[in-house]
């Protein structure tokens, strides 16, 4: 079943504002962890940037690995909170971790450390998002109000996380990860309090579709015999991968343009904070538009406004225009958030929506950052930015438009 629930509606179900707070407070853990824990690792754990590397490797490889088996898995259990309660737990013990696990091992030997850490934060984070996605949009189904409306509320923990995590770090570095811990505390509560429907094994699926249970081998093959399927990653590497590669260096790029680099810096944090609310006032009337427009036509739109960016800021370089290539991205993620989840539940086996968002969103851009991260940067040095940035414009284009003329068209689903 696909959710029309207007957000006005939506805002009178206290299950909408479950869902919300548990999408808030997710990724407000994330937002922390990304934000701060570079400057964790080269300050408190005085990592040098090799070693510090190979905890965000680890994280991005222990995704790889989690996805595919998180997917399925998820799939079996429909609206079970089984995973769920996993990965809130796995959160619930960062702040002791980091402070009496974490940290002596990585003194001990700082490269077991790394990678230790990186695993377990891959529990909570690359390979747990997955399960919190998945779940929370199968969910929207089951219970009928918009994902992409729930999903704002990322956003909005994104933009509160920064600025309220940069008050912890100046006082206590350490209060970062047990800001985590209460977090996830807050996160055991909300997803406790939420009732499963009656049939919580069908009830994110279309009436005639068969239980979760039944679930067979063939369903499985079935995916991987779609070339929607293989259409949809490659238009997710070039798109959600590239996203990613581009944001990478894009930082330094834009620091470069100010005679004081740290005034650059500032001025970029800044930038990005306007750009996240403004992605949550996005959210607001982007499933509307992706209800009408069909997912596919979203996530063509989704690559060429990167495409845009990126040859953008190849051609027009200035401080101002590269000020608004970054807040293009506003507009950009609500069309990738909405529309990837409406694509997989219109196009695939709505039983197996986890599956397809782990192996055809999540694997698919892991594997995309581990090929394209390197080459990339390799590319950044020994060209410079604009004759990268242009290297990247052509290879999204390619990828999107192979990837979109695999696709099929979800337009029906719409109209239906």
């Amino acid at each position: 079943m696909a959710s029309n629930t207007s957000l006005a509606k939506s805002l009178t179900r206290p299950v909408f504002w479950n869902f919300g707070g548990l999408y808030f407070f997710y990724f407000a853990c994330w937002q922390l962890v990304f934000t701060f824990l570079p400057y964790w690792l080269q300050g408190d754990a005085g990592l040098n940037t090799t070693v510090s590397g190979l905890v965000f490797s680890t994280m991005s490889l222990g995704a790889l690995i989690l996805q595919p088996i998180f997917g399925p898995l998820q799939d079996r259990l429909g609206l079970k909170k089984t995973l769920f309660y996993f990965v809130i737990i796995c959160i619930l013990l960062v702040g002791p971790l980091f402070q009496w696990v974490f940290l002596p091992l990585i003194h001990a030997n700082a490269y077991v450390g790394a990678f230790i850490t990186g695993a377990y934060m891959s529990l909570c984070l690359n390979g747990g998002v997955g399960v919190v996605e998945a779940y929370n949009e199968r969910s929207s189904r089951a219970y009928n109000f918009e994902y992409g409306h729930a999903r704002l509320f990322g956003s909005l923990a994104g933009a509160t996380a920064s600025f309220v995590g940069g008050i912890m770090w100046a006082k206590h570095h350490n209060s970062i990860f047990w800001a985590m811990t209460f977090c996830a505390a807050v996160l055991l509560v909300l997803l406790t309090v939420v009732k499963l429907p009656e049939n919580h094994m069908a009830g994110a699926v279309s009436d005639d579709a068969k239980p979760a249970a039944q679930i067979t081998k063939e369903d499985y093959a079935a995916i991987f015999k779609n070339r929607s399927f293989w259409g949809f990653c490659l238009l997710i590497v070039g798109s959600a991968t590239m996203y990613d590669v581009f944001d990478q260096q894009f930082p330094n790029y834009f620091a470069s343009f100010f005679a004081d680099p740290a005034a650059g810096q500032t001025m970029f944090s800044r930038v990005v904070s306007v750009q996240i609310l403004l992605e949550a006032v996005c959210m607001l009337f982007m499933p509307a538009l992706i209800n009408k427009i069909s997912a596919k036509t979203g996530l063509i739109i989704y690559g060429a406004i990167l495409f845009v960016r990126v040859l953008g800021c190849a051609f027009i370089p200035s401080i101002g225009m590269l000020v608004f290539w970054r807040l293009l991205a506003a507009l950009e993620m609500p069309f990738m958030l909405v529309s990837v989840m409406k694509y997989i539940s219109h196009v695939f086996d709505e039983r197996l929506s986890a599956t397809v968002y782990m192996y055809g969103f999540g694997t698919a851009k892991q594997i995309g950052l581990t090929i394209f991260s390197l080459f990339i940067g390799n590319l950044y040095t020994a060209f410079g930015f604009k004759h990268t940035y242009l290297l990247l414009a052509v290879i999204i284009a390619v990828f999107v438009g192979v990837g979109a003329s695999l696709m099929k068209s979800d337009r029906k689903a719409v109209a239906a």
